[in-house]
């Protein structure tokens, strides 16, 4: 099974929504994390896979 990118991004958001929901003082760890992620993926395509 090959998850691409624009596949990841819903999955990610809607773990992260949930995550919020049920912790809402993980809102500035899972955004960090979020960003992070989302940027490397663009400074660097070769590591979505």
């Amino acid at each position: 099974m090959n998850l691409s990118t624009f596949a990841l991004t819903p999955l990610v958001s809607l773990i992260a929504g949930v995550l919020i929901l049920v912790m809402p003082r993980l809102l500035n760890y899972i955004i960090a994390f979020y960003l992070i992620v989302v940027g490397l993926l663009g400074l660097f395509p070769s590591l979505a896979g």
